[in-house]
């Protein structure tokens, strides 16, 4: 049966409203107790059905290329609540952080369930050096108001003790004379790894195909690589975990657990499948202790992979 236009363009018009209807039908989150958990004062944005709260970082005074920066101009930490799916609620944000914050909030974040999804610079010649941790999550609207809470609170504490940021580390000087033991880090990382000067280098790789259909791996930077250097009782480690999305979280639960730091997380291609991020890191301490770590991350990444594959 045909129906007359105006009927068609009727029907038209009530498909048109039904996402509207349905965002403005969609349950409140209650701003009231995400303020309590999140230790801050949020607003409502009616237009999208969102809670948001947000924390300016003028505890410290931030200059980039020689101007000071108002926290207004991209030096405010926020968390974003909104109805979820599969739970009461999602959060989304992003914080502002100075470099000796990053990992004590990394952990308590993790540790509280909210995710850590990218971790960059937004800004070149600041001073003191920025970095921005972006978030995500989903749960009870009070449960991942609070872990953000306890990611905010791990920088709060470190500032308290010291209001300026730190510019080192703080540990112990790895020597400049190396002398790694390559034979007993293969036996710990299950690989044959490379040595140099005294040096030792594993690389581990994936493969991912781009846009054009071509396959690329190992040598054309997909892999996952830990370089070591100084001595076998106080060395430093540096490298890159390429891990799938679903890898991520337990890499840096992992990570961090071993007490090595996250130094960025990014992608470092466009288009490719499957989806590839990379986290790059750094620590400092005995060599097998370090490639120790190192392999928690291994065996996290792949027991992540091996619970997804049917």
């Amino acid at each position: 049966m045909k129906y007359p236009i105006r009927c068609q363009l009727a029907a038209l018009s009530m498909l048109a409203l039904a996402p509207a209807r349905c965002l403005a039908q969609a349950p409140k989150l209650d701003g009231a107790r995400i303020d309590q958990a999140v230790g801050g004062k949020g607003a409502w944005i009616e237009a999208e059905g969102v809670y948001k709260v947000t924390f300016p970082r003028n505890d410290v005074s931030i200059a980039v290329d020689g101007r000071k920066m108002e926290p207004f101009m991209g030096f405010t930490s926020w968390a974003a609540f909104q109805p979820g799916k599969a739970a009461e609620a999602m959060v989304m944000g992003d914080l502002v952080l100075f470099e000796d914050e990053v990992n004590a909030t990394m952990s308590a974040l993790l540790d509280a369930g909210v995710a850590v999804t990218a971790l960059h610079n937004h800004f070149f010649f600041d001073q003191p050096k920025v970095y921005f941790m972006h978030i995500g999550g989903e749960g009870r609207a009070e449960d991942l108001a609070t872990g953000v809470n306890k990611g905010l609170d791990a920088a709060r504490q470190i500032r308290g003790k010291s209001p300026q940021p730190a510019t080192t580390f703080g540990r112990a000087p790895v020597p400049t004379t190396n002398a790694i033991t390559a034979d007993s880090l293969d036996a710990i990382l299950g690989v044959t790894g490379q040595s140099k000067d005294g040096m030792y280098k594993a690389v581990i790789g994936r493969t991912a195909r781009l846009d054009c259909g071509c396959e690329v791996g190992k040598e054309m930077g997909v892999n996952t690589w830990a370089a070591l250097a100084g001595t076998d009782a106080t060395a430093l480690v540096d490298g890159d975990f390429a891990v799938l999305e679903d890898e991520l979280q337990p890499v840096l639960k992992a990570l961090r657990k071993a007490n090595i730091s996250i130094v960025a997380i990014h992608h470092h291609m466009v288009g490719e499948a499957p989806r590839m991020l990379f986290l790059h890191y750094w620590g400092v301490g005995p060599a097998a202790e370090l490639a120790k770590g190192i392999r928690a991350g291994l065996d996290a990444q792949r027991g992540a992979t091996e619970s997804k594959t049917p």
